[in-house]
């Protein structure tokens, strides 16, 4: 048992690395073109963190192994940039997504958030706010901050329960991706 347990961290840890150095790929096109803009380096990794997708599975990588940040920056400033968007997310999706209902293409886009955030929110349901916060704190394509958020919402956790949860998950995904960073710039760099 203790090599299968061995043998599946080794295979996770894998797995959230390629999947931390993919969204800093897509981040570091988004911090080209902050930079030809002339935008701060903390400034880029506060706008970075904010993004759906990106998140800080994207940010703590671009700060650590770009901007050469320490690790504490890096992480404090994405984990902060991270929550910005979801007390606005709680708080205004639903006037959002009514407003964007009354066009097609809106239509088209409230439909697919919502599909996917009832998808993910079954999973979410069965833990509540535990579960909420292992969702967010997984950092895996299509967890995070933003589909926490959107979750949360449709599966009407209050407001401050959720701010809470959803704030565990960003610290814990934010460990994670903090660590795994630190382990490709020790294996990349040295």
């Amino acid at each position: 048992m203790n090599k299968l347990f061995t043998r599946n961290t080794v295979v996770l840890l894998v797995i959230l690395l390629a999947v931390s150095r993919l969204d800093a790929s897509i981040a570091s096109q988004t911090v080209s073109w902050l930079q030809a803009k002339g935008i701060s380096a903390r400034m880029i990794i506060l706008i970075i963190s904010m993004l759906p997708i990106i998140e800080l599975r994207g940010s703590i990588p671009v700060a650590i192994l770009f901007f050469k940040m320490s690790w504490q920056e890096a992480f404090v400033l994405s984990a902060i940039g991270n929550m910005i968007p979801i007390p606005f997310i709680l708080l205004f999706i639903d006037l959002v997504f009514s407003l964007l209902s009354k066009f097609a293409l809106g239509k088209r886009v409230v439909d697919f958030f919502t599909n996917k955030a009832i998808t993910k929110g079954k999973d979410i349901e069965k833990y509540k706010l535990a579960g909420l916060s292992l969702f967010v704190g997984i950092p895996l394509p299509g967890t995070g901050g933003w589909t926490g958020a959107l979750a949360a919402k449709f599966l009407n956790f209050s407001f401050w329960k959720a701010i809470i949860s959803i704030t565990i998950g960003v610290i814990i995904a934010g460990v994670i991706v903090t660590l795994l960073s630190l382990m490709g710039h020790m294996t990349f760099v040295g």
